[in-house]
């Protein structure tokens, strides 16, 4: 890839991001309420987005001889952080963390 290929690559995921990031304030200035649809799929995709993870986390994943224990451990501890604390930020490093240990310290 020449210099100029790469300047081109970086600028194009730099305006990229920007567009996703100020088109929605754009469209939906402060004052403005969105459509109803816009705010449906606000309350929707997070749940599907969330799904889909742990799907695309466990498609690898092998369920025989005991293989899946750290997965199944680390998505109940998961579980039950996010019950007690609520806090997403927190079962996403703690979940990270505590999977982590398990595979590099408890089941090697």
């Amino acid at each position: 890839m020449t210099t100029i290929q790469k300047v081109i690559t970086i600028f194009a995921v730099v305006a990229g991001t920007m567009l996703t990031r100020f088109l929605p304030f754009l469209i939906f200035p402060e004052g403005k309420t969105p459509p109803k649809y816009i705010t449906w799929l606000g309350t929707v995709l997070p749940h599907g987005v969330i799904g889909l993870l742990v799907v695309y986390c466990l498609k690898d994943a092998v369920f025989s001889d005991y293989h899946c224990l750290p997965e199944i451990i680390g998505m109940g501890f998961i579980f039950l952080l996010h019950k007690w604390k609520r806090n997403t930020l927190l079962s996403i490093a703690g979940g990270t963390i505590f999977y982590m240990v398990l595979v590099q310290h408890v089941f090697v």
